[in-house]
């Protein structure tokens, strides 16, 4: 067998239609009270046309030829150029953006399918265009008027792309320390000056401009991430001439190689404003957290395509196994029977398929967030979108890897070679969790910076919610209702320790983070069991499938919830300090 993509079209109309009920929702908002669940439809099986026919094809050949550098500019792999003319053309990139300048108006949710599926077919290419949005709203929230009159229009139609431009070398992720310098002009403009690392798309050759967003510091500002001013510096400037910046080479890298990472180097370039001075990680952060639930779906996705490949070879390759009971030889049978690849293929299913419900939540949230009328209700959807990001990033991306992984091991041996596709796979999806902010970092976001501030109260009241939503006689609500709780009482004795031990919440955050998203995967599934349970019982094979998922997931990821809870407690004692030592 080759290694293919096939969309998850059921399963994503399965989350929107039955489990979250979104066309209902939908018609409550005026934003989307004209889009029925017929059109909805018809985009996302569109949008499974595109990335099976246009992009999955340029997955395999796109990492192996990876991208060039020569002089400054950047070539993509062979199709790429044209795959993104025709993502263009077709007016993907406008799907979820303002139809007051260009977009569609169209959910979060449907742009949450339309980004999984990208993902899944080609990783690589989906980099070039899966900041648009992100910079989209960057520019939508805070640009001035000026701005947004001469760079808006382009990004929303992707007729240019962006980047996101952060990182410098000494400073990683403490943007704190960054150096690059803004220097004012008197048109009101300013001169950029220094070195960027890691920029995504810094340079290439799939549009003809780039709308740079950088992060520098005007002659004025406090030290430390108060002193950030974010800029915008294109490519090509107003008057058509080359701005002052240039790509000094790309990164040679363990995945995404068709993916240009970019040294990026700013030399008295032209830039503006975006926002108020020394408020630029304001600003940035809208782009950002649009970014890390981009990075999020991509965990999904390659962990679903990963599963949905192995599982299709596990039919297809035959094996002996053990004798079962008045056997009188060991016959061969596909791997699917064999118990310890059945648990495996289990385990991905439930954490693929838990995990989807999850993103297309929080994809809904979004839209609640902006378009709900009830103020009460927009405040408490964007209180729990900003507690799920980092939850969604880090776990998802997480079991984006090691599912990937645990695909190849189905493999065996042929897993191991580029020819079956799943080690790129495995290569593609370990940059996830290092980027748009470490998996770590995203475990301390949430537990020091939004859980600890207020006591936990605006986490308790998300798991309040969850409760809530939990159908009281559902088979496995009973389950879900001791997994939160368990989670909360972790939470509390965190919260109640910290104020004596300020270096503890740090020390047990990953292990949090994990037992929240083992939990929300939790009661997604007793309420996707509720809602399966009627049809499966009618002999419908696809429900059945989702009650025997669900069952799966109470009685084998409870001993996984329960480590990472006692983890978290065993992480109270404090941590012996690292020595230094004589590396000879």
């Amino acid at each position: 067998m080759s290694w293919e993509y096939r969309a998850p079209v059921r399963e994503m109309r399965y989350v929107i239609e039955e489990l979250l009920g979104l066309p209902a929702q939908w018609a409550q908002l005026n934003a989307f009270a004209e889009l029925d669940a017929d059109t909805a439809v018809q985009v996302i099986e569109e949008a499974a046309k595109f990335a099976v026919e246009v992009v999955a094809p340029l997955n395999g050949p796109g990492d192996l030829e990876g991208c060039s550098w020569r002089d400054g500019a950047v070539g993509t792999p062979k199709g790429f150029r044209a795959a993104y003319q025709a993502f263009v053309a077709a007016g993907w990139p406008a799907l979820a953006c303002d139809p007051a300048v260009g977009g569609q108006g169209l959910p979060q949710v449907l742009n949450a399918a339309l980004y999984e599926m990208l993902s899944a077919a080609n990783h690589a290419w989906t980099m070039y265009p899966g900041l648009l949005h992100g910079a989209y709203e960057c520019l939508h929230r805070h640009a001035s008027p000026e701005l947004q009159q001469r760079y808006l229009g382009p990004v929303v139609s992707g007729e240019w792309l962006s980047t996101m431009c952060l990182t410098e070398a000494h400073a990683g992720s403490d943007l704190g320390l960054l150096r690059t310098r803004a220097q004012p002009q008197p048109d009101g403009s300013v001169r950029l000056s220094g070195q960027k690392i890691f920029i995504s798309g810094g340079e290439h050759d799939l549009t003809d401009n780039i709308v740079h967003l950088v992060l520098a510091r005007l002659p004025d500002a406090p030290p430390g991430t108060k002193g950030i001013s974010l800029f915008l510096a294109p490519k090509i400037l107003p008057d058509g001439t080359r701005n002052a910046l240039r790509c000094d080479g790309i990164e040679k890298k363990m995945g995404i190689k068709g993916s240009a990472t970019c040294v990026m180097a700013f030399e008295g370039a032209t830039g503006w404003i975006v926002g108020e001075p020394h408020r630029g990680l304001a600003a940035m952060f809208a782009m950002m957290n649009s970014a890390r639930l981009h990075v999020a779906l991509q965990g999904l996705a390659l962990a679903d395509n990963a599963h949905r490949n192995a599982l299709r070879y596990a039919h297809e390759r035959l094996q002996s196994r053990a004798p079962q009971r008045g056997d009188t030889a060991a016959p061969a049978d596909p791997i699917v029977l064999h118990p310890a690849v059945r648990r495996s293929l289990l385990r991905q299913r439930v954490l693929v398929e838990g995990g989807r419900m999850l993103a297309y939540a929080a994809a809904h949230l979004l839209d609640l967030a902006e378009h709900a009328e009830d103020g009460a209700l927009r405040r408490s959807a964007q209180d729990d979108a900003a507690l799920l990001t980092p939850v969604l990033k880090a776990f998802l991306t997480d079991n984006g890897f090691a599912l990937a992984s645990d695909a190849l091991q189905v493999f065996g041996g042929h897993g191991y070679t580029h020819d079956w596709g799943v080690e790129q796979c495995v290569r593609d999806a370990r940059i996830a969790m290092v980027y748009e902010g470490t998996n770590q970092i995203q475990a301390i976001d949430l537990v020091v910076r939004k859980v600890l501030p207020d006591g936990g109260a605006k986490f308790f009241a998300l798991l309040q919610r969850q409760r809530a939503a939990l159908p009281p006689q559902a088979r496995h609500a009973a389950a879900a209702q001791d997994w939160l709780a368990r989670l909360e009482s972790a939470l509390r004795d965190t919260v109640a320790a910290a104020a004596g031990d300020a270096e503890l919440p740090y020390r047990v955050a990953d292990d949090l983070l994990r037992a929240c998203g083992l939990a929300l995967v939790a009661a997604a599934w007793a309420r996707a069991d509720a809602v399966s349970a009627e049809r499966a019982a009618a002999g419908d094979a696809f429900h059945r499938a989702k009650c025997e998922s669900a069952a799966h997931c109470f009685a084998q990821l409870e001993p996984e919830f329960a480590q990472a809870l006692a983890q978290a407690r065993a992480g109270r004692t404090p941590f012996a300090a690292i020595e230094a030592f004589d590396a000879a």
